[in-house]
């Protein structure tokens, strides 16, 4: 096993944020793995999407799942909401499902300084029933996958990030 921790979690739950805020209190690196798309590509997440598709987006997630897993240890990866799709995903590392209600993410983005950004960057946000779907379809896959689940709703990153330490030691 590669000793990695691989946040998991629906759009805007804070899965980035956390892994910065373990990453601080574990010593360990984090890499995102829409910034590592990003740069193979040199494209923007919603511009693959709209030039290219989504199945090609998935192709390229599941690139960085197959590089991750060759190149990658000790390591906090935060991923994208629909990446704890790729085939293997559990050979990356533990699993951890960051999980919050639809609304509750809606609360903690609006809350954030950068609102406006943060929710343009999530155009699937814009429209709450498409949103609400995806959660409901993808709810019981995130679960099926993880190792561990924590409940972000309402909790400051800090929090979280010291649950989720005490946790992973245990593992």
């Amino acid at each position: 096993m590669a000793k990695n921790i691989i946040l998991i979690g629906f759009m805007g739950v804070g899965k980035g944020r956390t892994a910065r805020a373990l990453a601080d209190r574990t010593r360990r690196y984090t890499v995102d793995t829409d910034d590592l798309i990003e740069t193979m590509v040199k494209m923007k997440i919603r511009t693959i999407f709209a030039e290219h598709g989504e199945p090609y987006f998935r192709e390229l997630e599941q690139r960085t799942a197959d590089w991750l897993r060759k190149n990658v240890s000790n390591t906090i990866v935060s991923t994208g909401g629909g990446f704890f799709q790729v085939n293997n995903i559990s050979k990356l590392g533990k699993i951890v499902y960051l999980h919050s209600s639809v609304e509750g993410i809606l609360e903690a983005i609006m809350a954030h300084p950068k609102a406006e950004k943060k929710i343009k960057k999530r155009p699937l946000l814009q429209d709450l029933d498409q949103a609400r779907a995806l959660f409901k379809q993808r709810l019981p896959l995130y679960r099926k996958v993880s190792d561990i689940e924590i409940s972000v709703e309402g909790r400051t990153i800090e929090d979280v990030a010291d649950e989720l330490q005490k946790r992973i030691k245990k593992l």
